[in-house]
């Protein structure tokens, strides 16, 4: 790819720190950084992966002492020749390289270009590309780490795997087809039917990891759900081990949600504080219930809490209508305020199979957390090196479906063409994954999520 200007930005987040990075690419760069150095190497002459210290100047104004590294096309990550300064961090300093290296002629880079050019240069496929973005906004360890596996090319590889055995298949289809007026069978249907099968059983087997990945990428939602008093807040707080949440006596004190995240065993739990669950006049107080249920719709796992010393089975009707109405959410009862109970927990827990806990006194909290990390890694078990997104699920499901027309047709359809149409179109779903077939709308989307310096 022919690339006109040459870009820069800065590549690490803005603010005080040791170290800042601005990022300089294009076929200009090291003509428009040499100028700004105060250095014995000139970087035209230096070679690839090289790093060379220097002052970076402005004129006659000294601005920093600076690293330069030196990265020649095609060995760089946007596939062009770059450079990276590094200075010192701070709110003025990598600012005001960046604006001289605009004064020279650079041009300010756009949110994502760096690793669009990457794209376009093909250093990166599509699936590597968003990779890129799920490490740089993993909120969980294992998150990172399956993002990690997907940059270095494990979807790719999967992908590829698939793409070669539709190749196989329809490249067998088409050789019948061109001799089809000698009456040749170059292809056994049951086995076509057989291949076809397992292909399709590896796409649907990626789809059915969309949940796990969603959990890896955006972290495991926790709706804490009861009646007002219940000790919702107090739980919350507790969880968190510090005072995020109002507790007061006094019903309905919760009207909004509170969002917070917590970290257990390397995974990100997003817990939800809702308002308490009871009929209302208050206009306010009945948005804050129905905020409570819309978190409730979009949560893996929703707790119960109850108070105990109202009653064991206070809740019990609460829960099943929760249960009932959001079948595929996790629903657990939890008894809070066993401390004001004359029964002992060891005594509650035989007649119930609920988690029994003291939010003021932190008892049971440890049993708690472990439920909950034990729920979140059951179901967030079923990824490997792939994090599924909207858009691959989309397009893996029209692959399916394509390898579905094309197995009706092994069927019915008089002529092998048929078959091979739907192969075809598979092939070329594949290829809208990995960026072989892109729109400028479709890039447009995918690098909507990149930061600038990206």
């Amino acid at each position: 790819m022919l690339v006109a200007d040459t870009i820069c930005a800065l590549a690490t987040p803005p603010g005080t720190g040791g170290l800042a990075v601005i990022r300089v690419s294009g076929p200009a760069a090291f003509d428009l950084v040499q100028p700004c150095l105060r250095s014995r190497t000139d970087l035209s002459q230096a070679d690839g992966h090289t790093i060379h210290y220097a002052a970076f100047v402005d004129g006659d104004s000294i601005v920093d002492t600076v690293t330069a590294s030196v990265f020649r096309a095609p060995r760089s990550y946007t596939g062009e020749d770059s450079v990276e300064i590094g200075c010192h961090g701070g709110q003025i300093v990598a600012r005001n390289i960046v604006a001289a290296l605009v004064r020279q002629g650079a041009r300010p880079a756009e949110p994502g270009e760096f690793t669009k050019r990457a794209f376009l240069n093909n250093k990166l496929d599509l699936t590597q590309v968003e990779a890129v973005a799920d490490v740089i906004h993993a909120v969980s360890t294992p998150g990172a780490q399956a993002a990690a596996r997907q940059l270095t090319g494990g979807f790719t590889r999967r992908l590829a795997e698939i793409r070669n055995r539709l190749m196989d298949v329809c490249g067998l289809l088409e050789l019948e087809l061109d001799f089809s007026e000698e009456d040749l069978e170059f292809v056994d249907k049951n086995d076509l039917r057989r291949q076809l099968d397992e292909i399709g059983q590896v796409c649907r087997e990626l789809t059915e990891s969309y949940e796990s990945a969603h959990i890896l990428r955006n972290g495991y939602h926790v709706g804490l759900i009861g009646f007002p008093n219940a000790g919702k807040s107090s739980l919350m707080n507790a969880l968190l081990g510090r005072r995020r949440a109002i507790v007061s006596d006094t019903p309905g004190t919760t009207r909004d949600y509170l969002e917070e995240t917590l970290h257990m065993e390397g995974i990100a739990f997003k817990l939800y504080d809702t308002a308490g669950m009871r009929s209302s006049d208050d206009q306010i107080e009945i948005e804050g219930i129905q905020l409570a249920e819309s978190i409730v719709e979009q949560s893996n796992c929703v707790l119960v809490i109850n108070d105990a010393s109202a009653g064991a089975a206070h809740s019990d009707e609460l829960a099943e209508s929760m249960r009932a109405r959001f079948g595929a959410v996790e629903v657990l009862t939890v008894q809070n305020k066993v401390d004001l109970v004359k029964q002992t927990a060891d005594e509650l827990k035989q007649t119930r199979d609920d988690l029994f806990i003291s939010a003021n006194k932190g008892e049971g909290l440890d049993a708690l957390r472990a439920q909950l990390v034990e729920l979140a890694t059951s179901s967030s078990a079923r990824v490997n090196d792939v994090l599924i997104n909207d858009r691959h699920v989309g397009l893996l499901q029209q692959v399916i479906e394509s390898i579905n027309n094309a197995m009706t047709s092994i069927e019915n359809a008089p002529s092998n063409e048929f078959i091979a149409v739907d192969v075809r179109l598979a092939l070329k779903t594949l290829g809208e994954i990995t960026g072989d077939n892109w729109s400028e709308d479709l890039l447009t989307e995918v690098f909507s999520r990149f930061c600038i310096g990206k």
